[in-house]
C-alpha cells in the first residue's frame, strides 16, 4: 500500500485490503486472511474469479496466437461476434476493449446515423442523457456527467448533449428534438447507487424512441450478462435497444472486452478507416470472450441470479437493522441506503473488510452488494452474518 501510494497517482481512495490471491467467490491477503468478494469488480466478475474454463480457454489460445490488429482477419473474431449477437438479439457488433471506449462508440454510431440516416445538419446532432449517470471517464463523457468530482478541472466540454433526470418519461419528451439522435441510458443506474426505475420506464422510453426516430442507447455495461436476473436488463420489459453497449463480464474476470452491438442498417455507417482499436477484436480477447459467454449461459447464471438475489435482499431485510434506511436491489445487483445520523458509509465498508467480507460504498450513504453469480445460498448466509456481525459492532 505504501509502494503504491508513493509511486501511483492518488486517483482512487482504496479499501486499506491488499489482494494477493483469488479464487470463485473469494480472495485472500498476502497474509492469507479469507475474504468474501461483494463487489466482483463492479460486475466484471460474474462468472467469479479465475474460472477454471476461462482460463483454459485463455491459455489454449496463448499458446495459438494472441494478438493480429485488424489489420488482418483472425479466426476467432468471427465466431466471437457471431455468439455475442445471437446471445443479445442483435445483427452486428463491433468490439473494443473498455466500457468507456464502447460507450464513445455508440456515440460515434449515434452522431453518424443522425447526419447520414436521419439527416440531420452536420454538427447539429444532439444525445440526451440522464442526471447522475456514470458511462465512464473520457473527457466527452464526463462532459455530460452531473458528479462534480468526475468534471471539475476538466473542461471545456464536448457539446451536444442534454441532461435530463431519470426515470422521468415527460423529461424525455420535452427533450427531443427534430436534431435528437438519441437517448443514452442505463437499465438500471449502477454508480448513482442501484437507481432502479419505475416498472414500465424502459418500455414507455422504447415507445418514444420509436415514435420521434430516436435511437434508444442502452448502457448494460454493469448490468448485462445475468447480473440482474436476466442476461440483460432491458429484457426484464421485453424491449431491444437500437445500439446495446456491453462490457464488464464480457471479459470473464481476465481482460477489457467490450462491444457495441446493433443493427446492420445502424451499423452500416461505419466504413473502414472511420473507426478502429489496435486491440479490439484481438484473438485472446475473442476466446475469452467466448468462454466468458459459455459459463454464463452452461452455468444458467441468470437464473441463479434471480433466485439468490431474492434470497440476500429477504435475508438483508429480516436483518431489522434500523441504520438501514432502504434496501432496493435486481438480481444480485442489491444496495442498501443507511439512515443520516449512521454516518458516512465508508466506516461500515471498512468495518466489513475487518470482518472478512469485501464491499464498496459509493457516495456517502450506500453501500452496494454484488457478489459473483456463482455464489451459493450457504455463502450468502455467511454474508449476512458478516453484515449482522458488522453493524451489532
Amino acid at each position: 500500500m505504501n509502494v503504491e501510494s508513493t509511486y501511483g497517482a492518488h486517483n482512487y481512495h482504496p479499501i486499506p485490503v491488499v489482494i494477493a490471491k483469488a479464487q470463485g467467490i473469494h480472495v485472500w491477503d498476502p497474509e492469507g486472511k479469507k475474504y468474501i468478494d461483494m463487489l466482483s469488480c463492479y460486475s466484471a466478475l460474474n462468472q467469479g474469479h479465475r474460472h477454471p474454463k476461462i482460463i483454459k480457454a485463455a491459455t489454449k489460445q496463448m499458446g495459438r496466437v494472441t494478438l493480429t490488429s485488424r489489420a488482418f482477419y483472425n479466426d476467432r473474431l468471427g465466431p466471437f461476434l457471431k455468439k455475442l449477437t445471437a446471445l443479445a438479439g442483435m445483427e452486428m457488433a463491433l468490439p473494443m476493449n473498455t466500457g468507456a471506449e464502447a460507450v464513445e462508440t455508440g456515440i460515434k454510431l449515434a452522431r453518424r446515423w443522425a447526419y447520414r440516416i436521419k439527416k440531420v445538419p452536420e454538427g447539429n446532432a444532439e444525445i440526451i442523457t440522464c442526471a447522475s449517470n456514470f458511462h465512464g471517464r473520457t473527457t466527452t463523457i464526463i462532459g455530460f456527467s452531473t458528479d462534480e468530482d468526475s468534471r471539475n478541472g476538466f473542461g471545456p466540454f464536448t457539446p451536444g448533449f442534454k441532461v435530463i433526470p431519470y426515470n422521468d418519461i415527460q423529461a424525455l419528451e420535452a427533450a427531443i428534438t427534430p436534431n435528437t439522435a438519441a437517448f443514452l441510458v442505463e437499465s438500471i443506474q449502477g454508480e448513482a447507487g442501484v437507481i432502479i426505475p419505475s416498472e414500465g420506464y424502459l418500455k414507455q422510453v422504447r415507445e418514444i424512441c420509436t415514435k420521434n426516430n430516436v435511437l434508444l442507447m442502452l448502457d448494460e455495461i454493469q448490468t448485462g450478462f445475468c447480473r440482474t436476473g436476466k442476461m440483460f436488463c432491458f429484457q426484464h420489459e421485453g424491449i431491444k435497444p437500437d445500439i446495446l453497449l456491453v462490457a464488464k463480464a464480457l471479459g470473464g474476470g481476465l481482460m477489457p472486452i467490450s462491444a457495441v452491438l446493433s443493427s446492420k442498417e445502424i451499423m452500416s455507417v461505419f466504413t473502414p478507416g472511420s473507426h478502429g482499436s489496435t486491440f479490439g477484436g484481438n484473438p485472446l480477447a475473442c476466446a475469452i470472450g467466448m468462454a466468458a459467454l459459455d459459463v454464463l449461459i452452461d452455468e444458467k447464471l441468470d437464473e441463479r441470479s434471480a433466485k439468490l438475489g431474492a434470497y440476500f435482499m429477504k435475508r438483508l431485510k429480516e436483518l431489522n437493522n434500523p441504520m438501514f434506511k432502504e434496501i432496493r436491489g435486481k438480481g444480485l445487483l442489491i444496495a442498501v441506503d443507511l439512515q443520516k445520523e449512521a454516518g458516512p458509509a465508508r466506516k461500515y465498508t471498512e468495518a466489513l473488510m475487518r470482518n472478512g467480507l469485501l464491499a464498496k460504498e459509493t457516495h456517502e450513504k450506500t453501500i452496494r452488494f454484488a457478489p459473483p453469480l456463482i455464489i451459493k445460498k450457504a455463502e450468502i448466509d455467511k454474508a449476512i452474518m458478516i453484515i449482522r456481525k458488522t453493524f451489532t459492532q
